[in-house]
């Protein structure tokens, strides 16, 4: 029997040599990009720092009182000759004890100071959801200067009006 062998010849391709140098040149590309954007979007050490700092901070829980009796005042300007009066009931909300105590301290003067405040009000500005919102930031504001005037530290954080009827 006879053997035929094919012969095969191998020989090497200079393609390879330039596969190998092209990936080579690829990955230094890719890690050179990846440093650089590193460097451009990682920022500093330091707002890291500021960051952490902020993220402990975290808010006290909130405390209400309730002020118990509703505040009753005729509208000072009458809608349409009609008699109308505005009662409201409210609570406010701080998140120190202390800005709590001094609000019913003082709960005689603020009571003055918001009827003062409802005797000016007009019962067709009041009769939209903007006059509700506003007279509800007007009310935190003539608050918290009553308790800013008895040299309390810190202040309310908001009012809530719990009832708020316009007959």
């Amino acid at each position: 029997m006879a053997e035929t062998q094919d012969d095969i010849e191998i020989a090497e391709e200079g393609g390879s040599k330039t596969k190998l140098l092209i990936i080579i040149i690829a990955v230094l590309v890719l890690a050179l990009a990846g440093v650089g954007a590193m460097m451009l979007l990682g920022g500093g050490d330091k707002p890291a720092v500021e960051d952490e700092s902020a993220a402990v901070e975290v808010k006290q829980t909130p405390i209400y009182y309730t002020l118990e009796k509703p505040l009753i005042v005729n509208f000072g300007e009458q809608s349409q000759g009609a008699v109308r009066y505005l009662s409201v009931k409210l609570k406010v909300m701080a998140r120190d004890q202390q800005v709590i105590d001094a609000f019913t301290l003082n709960e005689p003067a603020i009571q003055h100071e918001l009827l003062m405040l409802l005797l000016g009000q007009k019962y067709d500005e009041l009769n939209t959801a903007e006059g509700t919102k506003t007279l509800q930031e007007k009310t935190l504001a003539t608050i918290n200067e009553v308790l800013k005037s008895e040299k309390t530290s810190g202040e309310l954080e908001s009012v809530y009006f719990t009832s708020l009827l316009m007959q």
